[in-house]
């Protein structure tokens, strides 16, 4: 991959952001594997013909196997702020998840107290009061279901690791291809090496992002269709366009 095929969401002054697909390592890349920022970095470059390292601002991340809405900053200042807007939760988060099984109820609101394992990349539910335990609050509603899976949009309340994944896993409703927490199902598409199951791709998708502008303070929503590889389950960008036409033909 290379910074010609990325999908560019949304350049607004010191703001950029891209549709990072599942399998890229947002940041911190070993040696000759792509990473979203090398990538990023690599374009601007060329766009802005800058010669020698090139800034950019990580205010946040998402895993490698998640797609969706990924965030960067062109200057420091910038990248300060919304690192803050990220720290005290004035940034809203809207995922997309395509489930094993549907939910029950179809709508509602999750709160479990989760634990990260020391030097492992996982979380484990825990209980209120435990060390290290901390709470993880996330609100969702089934937007359609098809062939028995369930396709949800989600909004955090809280930024824990693995926050959704072992929210709806934990209640028999995994997400597919998220055999970490209890798929059984295969997610096609992603890029990259995939020797590693934990690295493998995940029907979640960081849908959009509504931040306050760093310059202007007006808020900005940025939105990232969902990926062709969703076709697979029944669900992608054609599924909402046809549904909408539907509704308007009603």
């Amino acid at each position: 991959m290379n910074g010609d095929s990325l999908e560019i969401l949304c350049e607004d002054g010191p703001v950029l952001a891209i549709n990072k697909p599942s399998g890229l390592i947002s940041q911190g890349a070993p040696q000759g594997v792509d990473s979203a920022v090398g990538l990023v970095k690599a374009y601007i470059a060329r766009k802005y013909d800058k010669p020698g390292n090139v800034y950019l601002g990580v205010p946040h991340r998402l895993d490698r196997p998640v797609s969706g809405v990924l965030l960067f900053s062109r200057n420091s200042k910038c990248a300060a702020r919304l690192a803050e807007q990220f720290h005290e939760r004035q940034v809203r988060k809207v995922y997309r998840a395509c489930l094993e099984r549907p939910t029950q109820p179809a709508q509602g609101t999750l709160v479990d107290w989760l634990y990260r394992v020391p030097e492992q990349p996982r979380v484990e539910l825990s209980r209120e009061g435990a060390e290290g335990a901390k709470r993880a609050e996330l609100s969702y509603r089934t937007l359609a279901v098809h062939q028995g899976r369930a396709l949800v949009e989600i909004e955090l309340h809280t930024g824990r690791m693995h926050q959704i994944r072992i929210q709806f896993g934990s209640r028999g409703w995994p997400i597919v291809g998220d055999r970490q927490y209890g798929a059984r199902t295969e997610f096609p598409g992603g890029c990259g090496p995939e020797d590693d199951p934990r690295d493998r791709p995940i029907a979640l998708h960081a849908w959009s992002l509504t931040i306050q502008h760093p310059i202007r303070y007006d808020p900005l929503t940025i939105v990232a269709p969902l990926p062709r590889s969703w076709r697979a389950f029944g669900f992608d960008q054609r599924f909402f366009e046809r549904e909408s036409g539907e509704q308007g033909t009603a």
